[in-house]
């Protein structure tokens, strides 16, 4: 397939009706049938923040690498001995019924039904799919700021108008906020634990925006880092709701970031919606050894306990460093935290940690002198705190 087919690909007559009645121009046609068909979107707008302007990503040259909230192990025991067994039947494309399989252990686990469950590769693509299905240039996208970039990033790539709302004095989503920023929005973005602070939105808050919010449009909840908060969780809103969507990735406390493993929990409708742009190719292409190694891992309840406890930890161990030298450490729930380093910028000192060879996170524009620091291992964080001493002396 050539560039020239990609970017002029067609969409299905259902897909380009359902664009035109939202406000979009016949000349934006091929340009979102293209996001689908190859991922050009996630190359594009959803493209790690320390690729922007052609720098290369430090981080593999770090001795400690604490900035991408990856996790800082592999797969869990089980995972990795399911993707190993899969790799000698890795010449079909489906050796066993390995989707259902999987579809059937989030069943398990989350209580729902299999047809409102789709699993994808991470949660960038379907983050991306559920912006450009519900906004547009007359429905608008409302996020919290600062929060998960990638689905501002899209709605402005489509032309849908974005408003950012400020966390709450508890650095929580202000749901009554971002109602009245937009009451008519398409789609409301609530990322919890949230990126970056890893704090939590209680689900009555959620569920008050859900009430609250206009008919037809819809709730998307981001639980990435629900895992390692170990809350209850917002599952059943998607099964008693038509509007609202769940999404989940195992990019972060299963360690399968570079594996790509992800799903989504919402009405069978709205999976249709989101898929009819590809024919649900995204969804249904994954690798096998993805599959297995998310199968065996979602339903190892001791296992995830187990990991969570150990962040913790390390989270608590470091904190408490900090905290005695009398850094402002905003709270957190998940495997990040805020540092506010008051009157220095957050990009100079992530270039005195580089010196260190360690990588910390990036800032925010909303809070240019706070740092997100992601929570290694135990060994990891020891020396973050050593190079912190020599950084801050």
């Amino acid at each position: 397939m050539t560039e020239d087919s990609i970017t002029t690909a067609p969409l299905g007559a259902e897909a380009q009706d359902d664009l035109l009645t939202r406000g979009f121009a016949r000349r934006d046609l091929a340009r979102i049938a293209a996001v689908f068909g190859v991922g050009a979107l996630a190359a594009s707008v959803g493209r790690p923040a320390f690729a922007s302007g052609g720098v290369p990503d430090p981080a593999p040259t770090a001795k400690v690498r604490i900035g991408a909230n990856e996790c800082w192990t592999g797969p869990l025991a089980p995972g990795q001995k399911a993707a190993a067994a899969m790799i000698g039947m890795g010449n079909r494309y489906s050796p066993h019924d390995d989707r259902s399989d999987f579809i059937k252990a989030v069943m398990a686990v989350e209580a729902v039904p299999f047809d409102h469950v789709a699993p994808w590769p991470g949660s960038s693509d379907p983050l991306c799919r559920a912006v450009v299905t519900y906004c547009s240039p007359t429905k608008g996208l409302v996020t919290a700021d600062p929060t998960f970039e990638l689905a501002g990033r899209t709605a402005a790539w489509l032309g849908a108008s974005v408003k950012a709302v400020p966390l709450t004095a508890e650095y929580t989503h202000d749901v009554k906020a971002m109602l009245a920023a937009n009451p008519d929005a398409g789609l409301y973005y609530i990322c919890t634990p949230n990126n970056p602070t890893g704090t939590i939105t209680p689900l009555a808050d959620i569920e008050w925006l859900i009430a609250n919010k206009p008919a037809g449009s819809m709730v998307l909840i981001d639980e990435a880092y629900t895992h390692f908060a170990g809350v209850p969780v917002a599952s059943y809103l998607a099964v008693k709701h038509p509007d609202v969507i769940v999404m989940r990735t195992f990019s972060k406390l299963f360690g399968m970031a570079g594996l790509r493993m992800g799903y989504v929990i919402t009405n069978p409708a709205n999976l249709t919606k989101m898929m009819r742009y590809d024919g649900g190719m995204q969804s249904g292409a994954l690798p096998v050894t993805s599959l297995a190694c998310a199968t065996a891992s979602l339903t190892a309840a001791p296992l995830i306990a187990a990991r969570r406890a150990e962040m913790q930890s390390a989270r608590g161990l470091t904190l408490d460093h900090l905290k005695a030298r009398g850094v402002t450490v905003f709270p957190t729930n998940a495997n990040m935290f805020m540092i506010d380093w008051k009157t220095k910028q957050a990009k100079d000192m992530q270039a005195a940690f580089r010196k260190q060879s360690v990588e910390i996170g990036r800032s925010w524009p909303i809070w240019p002198t706070v740092s997100r620091v992601t929570v290694g291992s135990s060994a990891e964080m020891k020396a973050f705190c050593t190079a912190f001493d020599k950084v801050v002396a």
